[in-house]
């Protein structure tokens, strides 16, 4: 059979929170007016932090043996009716599974998982500290409010440490938190287990730790820390054991400082100083706890057995004001302060059934008790309906409460290195979700003695102008910074494109107007195109006025002045045409350039399409009989060229109604920048127009080809031919110029097209006459020009 378990080592922290109880009893057992002359006795069990032991403890308050009647109208029930405990969730999971079937009321001062508010496994289980659930999500915002991203986690291996873990991970991995390692740890692990845990923290680069533990496991963690000289973490602690005072030692309390936290409420609880520091073994000889507690701290025994004593003698008078431990330290009463309202919330609810009190009885259907004997189960809905303020301001209430209000502590040490637990803020879930922590960041303390917050990053954030690329194989908080692309800036997090008439400068912070290209009258393209262009207008209109100046002679004469002066005219608004294709796109630019030079051009080819033809028939008019010359006189002329350019006409005014050029930013060729150019509207019309000039010039080309061996001295079919030869070059070679070129080069490959298209036919058709003209005088005779 196995040895029966025994409690070696009295927790003085347990043994506080018994006393607070019998303190609370006797509290109430010395105001029976209060409650109606009610009384209240009580049986306290050691559970050894077993699981076996807890729930052995319940069966035996289950079943009272001892049922004297003591007093004439006090009857003892066969079993208690309702248990305070225990103080972790695990032992409390096992009691409340065992005593649920039976529906007596369990209260926990203490055991706060999150998996014991589930009322359908454990109906009778109540508590006066809120629910882990509200603390998890406490501390993963709390990592996010001091903007800590990446840390490692502890927790203990039993429900409280599990639930609580679990619940902390999902809430911190929403608010962008990564947990770099999770370890377990337990006060049964062997020590190759703690070994472990410290190689994983000594190995990892998070320098937050969040520790979901109690302190009895927790406290084997410190020591080996110690052993292996781990310094320089921030802790992060549950309610657990970040108020739990000195449970590692001094040297446990250096390493822990600034260390933070979150804890229920502190309250005075007044007289309870003075009871635990009063006590005497004399004053309750049949308490076993208060013998073995005192023999542990004053290292003595109060058993007179001859032969047997090891320690000195306790005398029992010695003073617990000379000691200080976790006992004697009343300066944190929140665990306490818990166990002193369970049991008030018990006498209150035992009142309200007893005495019928509370009116809720009618809607409860129940009857009043008017016996003092009660059953355990008649108190669960008395207990449901506990909301009370005890005398030291605090509220009492049973019922799972979403609005909790935790106090943020900061560990901090004393000149004498003591502990001291320091409320840097508070967090109250009633408030909205960003405004529920209120800290005086000022009074923090933080690891190593800081008052700056240390950093807990797994990647430092990514500087203006780059993006996060998370890590392979890491968390989302392992990233590189990867410059924004051409064109994309970054402020915060992502890559974003600028608009589309701006682009990213070097450093991708900022988005820059992207530079507007046209050909303009400044630059010197423009200025020198322009110059060109009017140079070809002024030399133009210079023949004309020679040619106006010479208009008797027979040169002038023999080469048809009038459609001559007509060609010198259409030329010189070729060349001024070409400057509407310079300066920035405008609707009124767009419309004009095009058009113009259709029309221009179209004038300039029906001029010379004249002359041909005109050249053509004077040779056949010579042959007998033929009269075909009053068919093509003066008159008629005129008429062709205006005919065939008001067919241009006609097709530039069709473009202009239902489809007008206009400009247009492109931002195709360039990323950095937007070139303004014409869009032509209409692709159809345009090659109408251009497909207009080309049939006229190749007609006025086949045409002089066909007369360049007529007999004239002049040669006005060979100059007529090699102009529309040098024109169709140029703009057959213009296609390929065009497509090939961008932006403002484009528009300057169209305007050295017209410019030297205008050019040849300007030189070719009259510089050999102005040559005659003006160097040749003795040429200019009629004689001369008639030759054969």
């Amino acid at each position: 059979m196995p040895e029966a378990l025994k409690c070696e080592n009295v927790n003085f922290r347990e043994f506080q929170l018994a006393q607070t109880m019998i303190f609370a009893i006797e509290e109430i057992n010395r105001n029976p007016e209060m409650f109606n002359g009610i009384t209240m006795g009580y049986r306290i069990y050691d559970c050894c932090g077993s699981i076996t032991q807890s729930i052995k403890s319940a069966m035996l308050l289950m079943n009272l043996q001892d049922e004297s009647v003591t007093e004439q109208n006090c009857v003892k029930p066969s079993s208690v009716i309702a248990i305070i405990g225990h103080s972790e969730s695990s032992l409390t999971i096992g009691i409340a599974t065992t005593i649920g079937q039976f529906h007596i009321p369990l209260i926990s001062h203490s055991a706060s998982c999150a998996c014991l508010s589930n009322k359908k496994e454990f109906p009778t289980f109540f508590r006066t500290i809120p629910s882990n659930y509200y603390q998890s999500t406490a501390l993963a915002e709390l990592l996010k409010y001091f903007g800590w991203t990446w840390v490692g986690t502890i927790r203990s291996d039993n429900d409280y440490g599990n639930y609580g873990m679990a619940t902390f991970i999902e809430a911190a991995q929403k608010d962008g938190v990564c947990i770099e390692y999770s370890e377990a740890i337990y006060r049964t692990y062997p020590r190759e287990k703690f070994l472990e845990t410290v190689k994983v923290i000594k190995a990892s680069s998070s320098k937050v730790i969040v520790v979901f533990a109690s302190f009895v496991d927790f406290e084997f963690l410190v020591k080996e820390l110690l052993l292996q000289n781990v310094t320089g973490i921030q802790w992060l602690g549950s309610e657990s054991w970040i108020t739990a005072k000195n449970f590692a030692g001094d040297q446990g309390n250096e390493m822990l400082k600034g260390a933070i936290g979150l804890a229920t409420s502190n309250s005075l609880i007044v007289g309870l100083e003075d009871f635990l520091l009063n006590l005497r073994p004399s004053d309750n000889p049949e308490n076993s706890f208060l013998k073995a507690f005192w023999e542990d701290v004053f290292n003595c025994t109060l058993t007179n057995e001859t032969g047997k004593i090891s320690k000195p003698f306790c005398t029992g008078s010695e003073n617990l004001r000379e000691v200080n431990n976790q006992f004697t330290d009343v300066t944190e009463m929140r665990i306490p302060n818990n166990v002193y309202k369970a049991v008030y919330a018990i006498a209150y609810a035992v009142q309200n059934l007893v005495v019928c009190k509370n009116m809720e009885d009618q809607l409860l259907n129940k009857t009043c008790q008017k016996s003092k004997t009660i059953q355990p189960w008649q108190l669960l809905p008395y207990l449901t309906m506990v909301n009370i303020t005890l005398k030291n301001k605090e509220n009492v209430h049973l019922t799972e409460d979403s609005n909790v209000r935790y106090e943020v502590i900061n560990w901090q040490l004393t000149t004498e290195g003591k502990a001291e637990f320091i409320t840097v803020g508070y967090y109250d879930t009633s408030l909205p979700v960003n405004q529920r922590f209120t800290m005086n960041n000022n009074r923090i303390i933080y690891t190593g003695h800081q008052i700056q917050i240390p950093t807990s990053t797994c990647s430092e954030d990514c500087p203006p102008g780059t993006r996060k690329a998370v890590q392979r194989g890491k968390p989302i908080c392992c990233f590189d910074c990867i410059k924004c692309a051409e064109g994309e800036i970054s402020k915060e997090i992502n890559c974003l494109k600028c608009p589309s008439e701006f682009w990213s400068n070097e450093e991708r912070n900022h988005c820059l107007e992207k530079e507007i290209e046209f050909l303009s009258f400044a630059e010197i393209m423009g200025t020198l195109l322009m110059t060109i262009s009017l140079a070809g207008a002024t030399l133009s209109m210079t023949i004309a006025l020679i040619f106006l100046y010479y208009k008797d002679t027979p040169i002038v004469k023999a080469n048809n002045s009038e459609l001559s002066f007509l060609l010198l005219i259409s030329l010189t608004l070729c060349f001024l045409c070409s400057l509407t294709f310079i300066g920035q796109p405008s609707n009124w630019s767009c419309m004009l350039r095009h058009t113009t030079f259709g029309i221009t051009f179209v004038l300039c080819i029906s001029c010379v399409l004249g002359k041909t033809i005109v050249v053509l028939m004077a040779f056949r008019a010579t042959l007998p009989g033929n009269n075909i010359m009053k068919w093509f006189g003066p008159t008629h002329q005129r008429i062709s060229v205006c005919s065939l350019t008001l067919i241009q006409i006609l097709i530039c005014i069709m473009w202009l109604i239902l489809s007008p050029p206009f400009p247009n930013k492109n931002m195709k060729p360039y990323k950095e920048k937007i070139i303004l150019e014409c869009n032509m509207g209409s692709a159809i019309a345009f090659y109408a127009v251009i497909g207009y000039i080309g049939i006229l010039s190749l007609l006025c080309f086949v045409l002089a080809f066909l007369a360049r061996k007529l007999p004239d001295n002049f040669n006005e079919a060979k100059f007529i031919t090699f102009s529309m030869l040098i024109f169709c070059a140029v703009w057959i070679t213009f296609i390929p110029a065009y497509i090939s070129s961008l932006g403002k080069y484009t528009v300057a490959v169209e305007i050295f097209a017209i410019l030297a298209s205008s050019f040849g036919l300007l030189f070719c058709i009259f510089a050999p006459k102005c040559y005659i003209i003006l160097l040749k005088p003795d040429k200019n005779t009629r004689k001369h020009v008639m030759g054969k």
